[in-house]
């Protein structure tokens, strides 16, 4: 999964990251992946409250009202939604709230 994030209020601009949960281990990276099976496209304020604050009802009115933009296969998104968080995926997290804390 590709991640455009916008809005992002350190940096010159948007902040482009890669999800990887095809094999092995979830990877999170900066840059685009070459073949996604969807980008998502969100702002900051609404990717912070879901991944670093862990407020998944921001992210799901953003969608509703339009503000969270998939493109690719929707399906993956959800079943990606569906699954309880790794210990690889509480580490990255984890990582994410240090950073930025």
């Amino acid at each position: 999964m590709n991640l455009n994030i916008t809005e992002v209020p350190f940096g010159p601009g948007d902040l482009r990251a890669n999800l990887d949960t095809r094999v092995g281990p979830l990877a999170l990276e900066e840059g685009h992946a070459s073949d996604p099976h969807l980008t998502v496209t969100i702002a900051w304020i609404t990717a912070k409250a879901l991944l670093i604050d862990g407020q998944p009802q921001a992210a799901m009115s953003a969608f509703m009202a339009g503000k969270i933009k998939v493109e690719g296969d929707m399906a993956k998104l959800v079943a990606l939604q569906n699954q309880k968080p790794d210990a690889r995926a509480e580490e990255v997290l984890a990582q994410l709230r240090t950073i930025t804390a």
